[in-house]
C-alpha cells in the first residue's frame, strides 16, 4: 500500500519542504544561514576558478595594483604633480587601489549572477542569494592578499622615511571594507536583475566601473579637488568618496590629512537604501527570471 503524503510527512522523511514565495517582502534570509556549507563552497569555487589554468596564478593579485600604480604615479604624480597630503605617492595611490578593486570586483561579479549562473538556477534549488554573497566573499581574500603588498610597501617606506603608523584607526579597516561590500552588493544585485531583461546594462557596467574611478577620489584627495574645482560637488555626493578618504585616513593618519567622519553615514545610509532595494528586486526577479535569460 502507497503511503499518503500525511503518513510520509508524520513519519519524518521529509527533509526539505521547498515552498513558492507569497510576496515581494518574502526574503527568507535565514536560508542563506542554512546553507551556509555551500556558501563556503561556491567562495572555494570561485577562487580557484579565477586562477585554474593561468601561469602566474595569485600573482596577477600583486601585478594589477603594482602596475596600475606606477601608471597613477607618471600621471597623477609626475606630469599632473598632485599632492598627496604628505602621504608617500606610491603609498597614496596604492592603498587607493586596494580599496577600490574590492569594490569594483564585488560589483562587476555580482551584477552578471543570474545571467552567468542560469544552468545552476534551472537545475537545483538553492537561495540564490547564496552566489553574489559568494562573491563578496571569495573577494575579501583578494583584498587580504593586495593588503598584504601594501603594508609591505608602508612599512618599505616607513624604513626609508624613518615614518610609519600604526593605531587605533586601524579598527576602522574592516567597518570600511563591510561598507564597501554593501555597496559593491547592493548596486551589483540591482544591475544583474536588470540585465536579465535588458542586456545592455552588462555592457554598460564594463566601462561605467572604469569612469567612476574617475568620479572618485582613487588617484587624488578630495582636499585637492576641492581647492582646484568647482565641480568637486559631484564627487562629494559619490558615497564611495568618504570610504576613500577614510580607508587612507585610518592607515596612515598624516598631520596634512582632514576627514570628517560624519560623511561616513551618508556613505552607511546609501548602503542600507542599496542593499534593501537591492534585495528586493532580487526577490522579485529570481521568481520569474528563467523565462526571460
Amino acid at each position: 500500500m502507497k503511503p499518503t503524503n500525511n503518513s510520509i510527512e508524520q513519519a519524518g522523511y521529509w527533509t526539505e519542504e521547498i515552498l513558492p514565495k507569497t510576496g515581494l517582502f518574502d526574503l527568507r534570509l535565514k536560508e542563506v544561514w542554512r546553507y551556509k556549507d555551500l556558501l563556503v563552497m561556491f567562495v572555494k569555487r570561485d577562487f580557484v576558478a579565477t586562477y585554474k589554468q593561468t601561469i602566474l596564478g595569485p600573482i596577477w593579485n600583486f601585478v594589477q595594483p603594482i602596475l596600475t600604480t606606477i601608471m597613477f604615479l607618471v600621471i597623477f604624480g609626475k606630469i599632473a604633480g598632485i599632492d598627496t597630503e604628505g602621504v608617500n605617492k606610491i603609498s597614496f595611490y596604492l592603498s587607493s587601489i586596494t580599496i577600490w578593486n574590492y569594490f569594483a570586483n564585488c560589483l562587476t561579479g555580482t551584477s552578471n549572477t543570474f545571467v552567468a549562473n542560469a544552468g545552476i538556477f534551472g537545475k537545483v534549488y538553492f537561495p540564490r542569494l547564496i552566489l553574489p554573497l559568494s562573491i563578496c566573499l571569495s573577494n575579501v581574500i583578494k583584498l587580504g592578499v593586495q593588503f598584504l603588498l601594501l603594508l609591505v610597501i608602508m612599512i618599505a617606506v616607513g624604513i626609508k622615511e624613518q615614518h610609519f603608523y600604526i593605531g587605533l584607526s586601524w579598527l576602522m579597516v574592516p567597518f570600511l571594507v563591510l561598507i564597501m561590500a554593501g555597496l559593491g552588493l547592493g548596486c551589483g544585485i540591482i544591475i544583474s536583475s536588470l540585465t536579465t531583461k535588458y542586456r545592455d546594462f552588462a555592457v554598460l557596467i564594463t566601462f561605467g566601473v572604469q569612469l567612476l574611478m574617475y568620479a572618485t577620489p582613487v588617484a587624488f584627495p578630495l582636499s585637492y579637488l576641492m581647492q582646484k574645482s568647482k565641480y568637486a560637488w559631484l564627487i562629494n555626493i559619490n558615497p564611495l568618496s568618504p570610504i576613500l578618504e577614510a580607508f587612507r585616513f585610518a592607515i596612515f593618519h598624516s598631520p596634512q590629512q582632514h576627514f570628517n567622519f560624519n560623511t561616513l553615514w551618508y556613505s552607511v545610509g546609501f548602503m542600507v537604501v542599496a542593499l534593501f532595494l537591492g534585495i528586493l528586486l532580487f526577490n522579485k526577479v529570481e521568481r520569474s527570471f528563467m523565462d526571460t535569460v
